[in-house]
Formats: structure tokens, C-alpha cells, sequence
């Protein structure tokens, strides 16, 4: 068994002029759920789509359960469920239904965790899928999904357009690792929050990179932010520090580790060191895409790639 449900290494793919993504490297570790978070736009749902076989990628390359997303795509489909973000139903058919012809397909299917989830989502079984609300089909989608009892769960943007209610409930069964089976859960997400509740795993995505990866327990226990005033201080281009910015005769510094020992060198080169902050995966998340000029060549707020933690 592969150590990561998902791989990328220089991963691109283009729409004419314009890079959806660009040079992606993901690592998801086998049994993580792990929050794939970035703004809109940011490249998520195409890179789930190269992953699912439905684009190819212009460069580079995909792996999901050790198996190559270019090639074998369908075996890869028989061993992940897939909730998409463009979600298509047979509107005549009712939710019951669905489940007695999806479960044909997916021998590992599991009777058990279907009907729980069933339960648990209160479902109207025996209604036409064209009458559902919009919560109620998403709903569907998810119950489909948890009964292929799947190796790995791919979910684009789960809970987009639903109501507070239906989102706690459909993050609750994600966050009860969902079916029977599942051994690794990987959802898009714009919302901190959902991530934040439900991940122990985040990879922060922006104009299609991959900025940081790390365990959630890692960003709280030791990212910090380290905010300095000197003159002419190195702007830190590798490990530990993922991004730094300056304004007037003041630098601030996002470090992944050791933020006390970074301080103290920063000292050592004359600088005062004011602050050293602990971040939450939102001060994190906006550090590193704030779009401003980079401190480096004249431009401020360089936004610098950290090595990944999950290789």
C-alpha cells in the first residue's frame, strides 16, 4: 500500500492562455482527511477533475491509490467514490432506487453504512429526485457515496449552496470518517471553518500551487508569526520560513517551525523582534495569499512554497 492516497509532482493544466493549475505538488497521506483549500478559482476543482480522469493535464503527473490518473482511470474509479461539484441524477428515479442501481456497480458496497446514513440524513427514500431540495440532493449524493464503502472519498465543495443545517450535518458524517471502509477522506473547501473542524490534514492552493501542506496540530502547535523592524533583513526564501513581507522598516515573517530560534538570529543581525504570534489556519491562510508587492526586487509579500511535510 502506497503511503499517500494522492499524488501530484509538477502537475499543469492550461484553458488557453490561462493556467488553472501550475506545476501542483500534493501529497495526501493514506488515511488523512485532508482539507484542499483555496479561494475561488484557485484551481481546486480542476485539479479534482485531472485526479478523476475527467481532464488531462497539459505537464506533469497524478496518482491516486498508487495508480496513474492518465492511464487507469477506471480502476481508480472503482476504488474512489466521487461527489463532483456538477452533480446529475436521473431526476424520475428516487433516492431508493438510485441506491439499488448504483450498488450494482461497487462490489465493496455496504448495505449497513448506506442505511445509516440514510437514517442519519432523514432522507425521503421513496421521492423523485426532481422534487428534492437542493440540501436533500446533495444529501443523495453524499448516501451514494458512503455506501461504495470506498477506499478513498472525494468530495468538490460538499456543502457550496446549502443551508447552516444541512452543512453541519453533511460535515458530521465526513467528520465520522463517513462509510464503512473509508480510509481516506479528500474535500475542496473555501471555508476555514468547515477545514478547520473536520481535517487533520490541509494543503492551501492559490493561482493553481501549492502553497504550504502540514497537519493541522503542526500549524497550532508551532506556525508562528514573526514580526520584525532593522533594516535591509534577509527575506527568507526556504525552510522554515513559508512567507515573508515588508512594509517601511518592518518585515513580518510566517515560520512553520523553531520561531524562537528565527527570532533570535533576526536579533543577531540587529533587528527587534516586537512580536512572536501564534497563528490559527485563517491567519495562516491569509498570510500566505494576500496579494501585495514582494519584499524582494522591490515587491512586498513574496509568497514563498514550503517544502511539503507529507513526503
Amino acid at each position: 500500500m502506497t503511503d499517500h492516497a494522492i499524488a501530484t509532482r509538477g502537475l499543469v493544466k492550461r484553458y488557453g492562455q490561462q493556467e488553472a493549475v501550475n506545476g501542483l505538488e500534493m501529497r495526501v497521506p493514506a488515511g488523512a482527511v485532508y482539507g484542499f483549500l483555496g479561494r475561488n478559482g484557485a484551481g481546486k476543482s480542476t485539479t479534482i477533475k485531472m485526479l478523476m480522469g475527467l481532464a488531462r493535464p497539459d505537464s506533469g503527473s497524478a496518482s491516486v491509490l498508487g495508480l496513474d490518473c492518465a492511464t487507469q482511470t477506471l480502476d481508480i474509479l472503482r476504488r474512489v467514490a466521487f461527489v463532483g461539484e456538477n452533480k446529475v441524477l436521473y431526476d424520475e428515479l428516487t433516492a431508493e432506487e438510485m441506491v439499488r442501481f448504483t450498488r450494482s456497480f461497487y462490489p465493496r458496497w455496504s448495505e449497513p453504512a448506506a442505511e445509516a446514513c440514510a437514517r442519519r440524513l432523514e432522507l425521503p427514500m421513496r421521492q423523485r429526485f426532481k422534487t428534492l431540495s437542493k440540501g436533500n440532493r446533495a444529501k443523495v449524493w453524499l448516501l451514494l457515496a458512503v455506501g461504495q464503502a470506498a477506499e478513498l472519498l472525494v468530495l468538490d465543495e460538499p456543502t457550496a449552496g446549502l443551508d447552516p443545517v444541512n452543512q453541519d450535518t453533511l460535515l458530521q458524517l465526513v467528520a465520522e470518517g463517513a462509510g464503512a471502509g473509508t480510509s481516506t477522506v479528500f474535500f475542496s473547501s473555501h471555508d476555514l471553518a468547515e477545514v478547520e473542524r473536520i481535517c487533520d490534514w490541509v494543503g492551501i492552493v492559490d493561482a493553481g500551487r501549492m502553497l504550504m501542506e502540514a497537519r493541522l496540530d503542526d500549524i497550532r502547535e508551532h506556525y508562528r508569526l514573526v514580526i520584525a523592524e532593522g533594516r535591509d533583513l534577509p527575506m527568507e526564501r526556504a525552510a522554515p520560513v513559508l512567507s515573508a513581507t515588508r512594509s517601511g522598516s518592518f518585515s513580518r515573517y510566517l515560520v512553520a517551525r523553531d520561531a524562537d530560534g528565527f527570532a533570535a538570529r533576526l536579533r543577531s543581525l540587529g533587528a527587534s523582534v516586537p512580536e512572536v504570534t501564534p497563528l490559527s489556519l485563517r491567519d495562516v491562510f491569509l498570510e500566505l495569499v494576500r496579494k501585495e508587492d514582494p519584499c524582494t526586487s522591490g515587491n512586498a509579500g513574496a509568497t514563498l512554497a514550503a517544502p511539503s511535510v507529507a513526503s
